[in-house]
């Protein structure tokens, strides 16, 4: 089966998490995936393949011939957001894309237009897979996952290629922030690790947001509106002075590289009550801990100005930079970027203005740095991927393990 065949085949299951969900995947849907993926391995030839009561995938591909590097393991994620369906994807294939605009729904009025979305123009000549306009397309991180298991087919295809040992894992729920929460450290035994989960194929990104959750709740005082005068508190005005006291130029359409943010993503209420959800992010955590500070004393400002605890704020800690951790590992980022340049293409670090599984992965204590898949758009319609830089990683990763043996 060839890369895109495989990718093709993964984009078939909706894999949806559920940000709602207590369970463990918190979509059940999640396991048909795995437990697919764990036949595919097994047919590969990787005997321990296995699916986990959390919903992870295991696997080793032992070592082969003369071996003397590190243990070195690659991770991707099998669900996609909840922000978009990922149900009945219908893929379009665009062959030797030729930088003009690709019309994904002509109904809905939905175009892939270079002057909107630029990045199109470094992908010239390549073969895309887009979207038709009604789903996602669930590149991410499905293409990561064929990138991986296409590296792992290729392995066992030519035995003559000799290495250490290679720890593979797929997980569930990362686009819910749980991909790693049961995560066997310990039994995956991998010295480092990288997620492919990213974008452009020439990235490697090894620093991410500080990332917490601030859910703040709002009680007003319900009155008929007709006798309302002096009485009435309206929880949903409350709610609307709250954001509004946050600074503006703190949200996420005015920040880019290491600016941080306020996002208001979740807003539900009616006067009695309303409950806002904002994600809180920032590569400084000095500094993102004074935006966790600033809902607590817009809170405290508001509860005195309307004489009772009317706000209450809850903030979690959801991820934390792995930068300085990365840090005292330089050398796997060093071992990424010279493979790249070996393979033809120019790398350079970019921040993660987000999150992988990585960063849990590296708090747990496996140095795990990011790299691209080559997806663009993620989370919505928009959504597409290069299957010639899929193809592309792919030689990059059997690059890095070569060179995982010299290190």
């Amino acid at each position: 089966m060839n890369i895109e065949e495989r990718f093709l085949k993964y984009i078939s299951f909706d894999t949806q998490s559920d940000p709602q969900s207590t369970t463990t995947p918190s979509s059940m849907k999640q396991l048909e995936l795995g437990k697919y993926l764990v036949e595919e391995m097994k047919k590969i030839g990787i005997e321990d393949a296995r699916l986990d009561q959390s919903g992870i995938v295991y696997g080793t591909i032992p070592a082969r011939g003369e071996h003397h590097g590190p243990v070195i393991g690659f991770v991707a994620h099998m669900d996609t957001s909840p922000d978009a369906s990922g149900q009945n994807v219908k893929p379009q294939v665009i062959r030797d894309y030729q930088g003009d605009t690709i019309c994904l729904n002509q109904e809905k009025n939905l175009y892939l237009d270079p002057h909107e979305f630029p990045e199109l123009l470094n992908v010239i000549h390549h073969d895309l897979i887009t979207t038709d306009g009604t789903t996602l397309l669930g590149a991410d991180d499905k293409a990561g996952v064929a990138i991986i298991m296409s590296m792992a087919e290729y392995l066992y295809q030519h035995p003559e290629f000799n290495h250490s040992d290679i720890k593979i894992a797929f997980t569930p729920d990362e686009e819910v922030g749980r991909g790693t929460e049961n995560f066997d450290i310990d039994g995956f035994k991998a010295d480092y690790a990288y997620t492919i989960d990213g974008g452009n194929i020439a990235e490697i990104e090894y620093e991410n947001f500080n990332a917490f959750s601030a859910v703040v709740e709002i009680t007003g005082k319900s009155i008929h509106p007709g006798s309302a005068k002096n009485a009435m508190i309206n929880s949903i005005h409350i709610a609307q002075e709250f954001d509004a006291m946050l600074p503006v130029h703190a949200r996420p359409e005015y920040t880019e590289g290491y600016e941080g943010f306020n996002h208001l993503h979740d807003i539900q209420g009616n006067c009695e009550k309303t409950v806002m959800g904002y994600i809180i992010r920032n590569h400084d955590l000095a500094l993102a801990k004074k935006q966790c500070q600033d809902f607590e004393n817009i809170a405290s400002f508001l509860n005195q100005k309307y004489g009772y605890d009317m706000i209450k704020v809850t903030i979690q800690q959801d991820y934390l930079n792995m930068r300085e951790h990365i840090e005292q590992h330089m050398y796997i980022v060093d071992n990424a970027m010279t493979a790249m340049k070996e393979c033809g293409i120019e790398p350079y670090a970019v921040p993660i203005r987000g999150g992988t599984d990585g960063a849990n992965l590296t708090y747990m204590g496996l140095p795990c740095p990011n790299l691209g898949t080559g997806g663009y758009n993620f989370h919505g319609p928009f959504e597409y991927v290069s299957i010639t830089m899929m193809k592309k990683q792919v030689e990059v990763l059997l690059k890095m393990i070569e060179r995982n043996e010299v290190m």
